[in-house]
């Protein structure tokens, strides 16, 4: 089965997080199907914390694969904070 999920990278203390597409059986860091996006938790000032392709997103959920607890609470904080600017 095909998850959607976050693969930690970045050093130690400053985590970066990759948003994937992967085997659910693959190792949370190891290999992936593709990158649909990222999150960083500690982004400060003007640099980005979180981007998506929703596109590729909706493929892969219309494919079968399910999405992570976490990266579904990160899609409706990015999905409400663009919303009012739209």
């Amino acid at each position: 089965m095909v998850v959607i999920r976050l693969a930690r990278g970045g050093s130690k203390k400053r985590p970066f997080f990759n948003i994937v597409a992967a085997e659910k059986r693959n190792r949370r860091d190891g290999r992936f199907l593709e990158r649909v996006g990222f999150y960083n938790p500690v982004a400060s000032g003007q640099a980005e914390s979180l981007r998506v392709a929703f596109d590729r997103v909706e493929h892969w959920v219309s494919h079968g694969a399910q999405v992570s607890p976490t990266v579904e609470r990160l899609f409706r904080e990015a999905k409400s904070k663009a919303a009012p600017a739209a």
